[in-house]
């Protein structure tokens, strides 16, 4: 099956800014946006769990429970992402670079399966990372695998409402260009986040 030309500018979207957000954690350089390279360190354990505020959801060790106003750890194994049925907390509570990059983890990782895979994993599956090196290596393999989904989407497969069979989303509802365009937003909004709090977090520590 090829792959449709109007889904060409989602996938390289996607690809810079995957390499940019791992870059961005990882080091040793990051694209400053105008391609100067600038000089980061990896990220630590102490900047993967910091909570800046009171009250955060994080990632936690399941023996300690849920974290403030969540009601349950969602995941399977010794760690667990803090989580709340509907209704959701209102404000939503903030949440560290360990909540942000295991819920992009889990998204692409179970997507990519609802899309070219066994069309079953769900939340339940998925297991968080217990430190900053483990989580960025689990994203790094979650985003490959959504890229590798991608390939081969033609236009009946874009057009298909419900051609991505995820459960914890819209997407049995939604045409697949409208999910590779929104996995893209999530990717890009939550990446920018992950990066301020560790320029924030570098900045707290000076």
């Amino acid at each position: 099956m090829a792959s449709s030309p109007r889904s060409t500018p989602l996938p390289e979207q996607f690809d810079f800014a995957h390499r940019r957000l791992v870059d961005r954690m990882a080091g040793p350089t990051v694209d400053s946006g105008n391609g100067t390279d600038v000089r980061v360190g990896p990220m630590t354990d102490e900047e993967y769990f910091w909570e800046p505020v009171p009250d955060c959801w994080s990632v936690r060790r399941r023996t300690a429970g849920p974290g403030p106003r969540a009601t349950l750890l969602v995941g399977t194994g010794e760690w667990g992402r803090d989580f709340a049925l509907s209704p959701h907390p209102e404000p939503p509570p903030f949440t560290t670079i360990a909540w942000r990059l295991d819920h992009l983890t889990e998204m692409m990782t179970l997507r990519a399966d609802h899309t070219a895979g066994t069309h079953t994993l769900t939340r339940d599956d998925h297991r968080a990372a217990a430190s900053a090196a483990e989580a960025v290596t689990a994203f790094d393999a979650a985003a490959a695998a959504w890229r590798e989904a991608l390939l081969g989407l033609d236009d009946t497969a874009l057009d298909t409402v419900g051609h991505c069979t995820y459960p914890h989303g819209s997407d049995p509802d939604d045409p697949m260009i409208d999910i590779v365009w929104w996995v893209n937003q999530e990717l890009l909004h939550h990446g920018a986040e992950i990066a301020l709090l560790r320029d924030l977090h570098r900045a707290h520590r000076n």
